[in-house]
């Protein structure tokens, strides 16, 4: 009876490759996630990073839909839409990491929030130029929406945080001011 069991316990673990589910690659190169390294402390040059990688996954999209010869179009597609959001997704969470650090932010925020603007209209733009095609706007329907839902919420939550930050800190800087000028 033993046997059998440790036969069953064998096979299940040959099993385990096979309905194992396949993990998408990093959609960062080893180059970004150095160039990340290098910069985990400094917001403004880690966020202007990010900016530039989701950037550059969207210019890909553009290319890979303007390819008449690009085999697995759909597929490509799929992957750099998915990346985009990846890659969107981890901007937003250092935005909130940085604030919750307390950091002053305000000038990191700026061009987030004009990234924020492009990339809605980019992925807005994308979504137009598929309308003629009903059948191919489903193929990407859900990922599409993700991206754009993920863009227009972060937007106005990086625009309420630049808010919030130009108040908390020019209410910093006028204490300090009043503080400084109390002691000469």
């Amino acid at each position: 009876m033993t046997k059998f069991f440790l036969g069953l316990v064998l096979l299940m673990v040959a099993m385990i490759p096979c309905t194992a589910q396949k993990r998408r690659p990093d959609p960062l190169s080893d180059l970004e996630v150095d160039q990340l390294r290098d910069a985990a402390q400094e917001p403004e040059a880690r966020l202007k990073l990010y900016i530039a990688f989701a950037r550059t996954r969207l210019e890909k999209l553009r290319q890979i839909q303007s390819d008449p010869k690009a085999t697995d179009k759909d597929e490509q597609i799929r992957g750099a839409l998915q990346d985009f959001t990846d890659i969107y997704d981890e901007l937003d969470g250092n935005v909130d990491t940085f604030a919750d650090r307390g950091d002053d932010l305000r000038k990191a925020l700026k061009p987030v929030i004009e990234a924020d603007t492009e990339f809605g209209s980019k992925l807005r733009a994308f979504k137009l130029s598929l309308e003629n095609a009903r059948e191919q706007a489903e193929k990407y329907d859900f990922l599409l929406g993700t991206a754009m839902e993920a863009v227009d919420n972060a937007a106005k939550d990086h625009r309420d945080l630049l808010a919030e930050q130009d108040v908390k800190f020019k209410n910093k800087k006028n204490k300090a001011h009043k503080e400084s000028a109390r002691g000469e």
